[in-house]
C-alpha cells in the first residue's frame, strides 16, 4: 500500500471512529422521544452539517492556532494522543466518553425542540478528540493532495453520520444495545492503537524516541 493511500485510510478511520455516529444513536433517540421520523432526519442533517463545518474549520485553523500559542506539532500530537487514548479506553468498556458528552448535556438536550446543532453536532459528533485529530492530520501534511484527502474524509464521515442518525430507529432495532457495544469496543481498540501512534510520533518529533 502506498504512503498516500495509507494516510487516506488512517485519516478516514481515525475521524470516523472519533465521531462515532453509531454510539450516538441511543442518546439521540433518548433526547428525541416525541419526534417524528421527518423531524429526526432534519436534526440529523443539521448535526452532520455542524460536524462537517466544525471539523473543517479546525483542520485549517490548526496551524495558525499552533503558531499563535507557540505549540509544536510534537506537543500537540502527544496531547491529542492522550485525549484519544482516554476516549479509546472508555470505548473499550462500551461507555460514552465524558469528552463526547456528559449526562447533563444529554438531559438538557432532551428538553430542546431541536438538538441538531448542540449537543448532537457539537460535542457529540465533533468533540475534542475529532477536533484534535483533524488538526494534527492537517498540520503534519500541508500540501494540497493531503489537505483535500482530509476534507474528503471529513465530508464522508459527516455524510455517513447523517445516514446513521437519520436511520436511528432502524439501527437501534437491528443492532440492539449488544451490537452497539460490540462495535464500540472494536472501534475503541483501533482508536487506542491510533492514540499510541500519535504519542510515539510526538516523542519522535521532540527527539525523545527513535
Amino acid at each position: 500500500m502506498s504512503t498516500f493511500l495509507q494516510f487516506a485510510l488512517v485519516a478516514f478511520t481515525s475521524i470516523f471512529v472519533l465521531v462515532d455516529p453509531v454510539a450516538a444513536v441511543p442518546t439521540f433517540l433518548a433526547m428525541t422521544p416525541g419526534a417524528t421520523r421527518a423531524q429526526r432526519r432534519r436534526m440529523a442533517a443539521r448535526a452532520a452539517w455542524t460536524c462537517f463545518i466544525a471539523l473543517l474549520a479546525f483542520s485549517f485553523a490548526g496551524t495558525y492556532i499552533f503558531e499563535l500559542f507557540g505549540i509544536t506539532l510534537g506537543a500537540f500530537r502527544i496531547a491529542g494522543g492522550l485525549i484519544l487514548g482516554l476516549i479509546g479506553l472508555d470505548m473499550l468498556r462500551a461507555r460514552r466518553s465524558p469528552t463526547k458528552e456528559t449526562p447533563g448535556e444529554a438531559e438538557e438536550g432532551a428538553h430542546k425542540e431541536d438538538v441538531g446543532i448542540i449537543p448532537l453536532g457539537i460535542p457529540m459528533l465533533a468533540g475534542p478528540g475529532a477536533i484534535s485529530s483533524v488538526m494534527v492530520l492537517m498540520a503534519q501534511n500541508t500540501d494540497w493532495p493531503h489537505a483535500l484527502t482530509i476534507v474528503a474524509a471529513i465530508a464522508l464521515v459527516a455524510a455517513m453520520s447523517f445516514m446513521v442518525l437519520a436511520a436511528s430507529d432502524w439501527v437501534s432495532t437491528h443492532l440492539h444495545e449488544t451490537g452497539v457495544a460490540i462495535l464500540t469496543r472494536m472501534m475503541g481498540l483501533l482508536l487506542t492503537a491510533i492514540a499510541v501512534q500519535f504519542v510515539l510520533n510526538g516523542l519522535k518529533d521532540a527527539g525523545l524516541a527513535r
